[in-house]
């Protein structure tokens, strides 16, 4: 019973993985604008820690907060929910 708090989590997509056990994940968020209530897209990218599953770029995933592992890093990939199809 020691982790069954509910964590805070994000979906978003890897863009970069060239650090060793770290990704780069960029978050999209729509929101509405407040003047032009046109759907506008926002993005966040988040350094998570890469400990069992290893994503590729492009994968989509879900990232889940942890305890801060360095200065930027405070997420952690929990799971690979689409894995990317690259042609080449």
């Amino acid at each position: 019973m020691a982790d069954e708090r509910k964590r805070q989590s994000l979906v978003g997509e890897v863009i970069s993985t060239k650090m060793d056990k770290t990704v780069n994940v960029r978050v999209t968020r729509e929101i509405a604008h407040p003047i032009y209530s046109k759907r506008v897209k926002r993005f966040n990218k988040y350094l998570a820690h890469v400990a069992g599953v290893v994503p590729k770029e492009g994968d989509i995933v879900k990232i889940t907060s942890m305890r801060p592992m360095s200065k930027r890093k405070r997420w952690q990939v929990s799971e690979i929910i689409r894995e990317s199809v690259k042609v080449g």
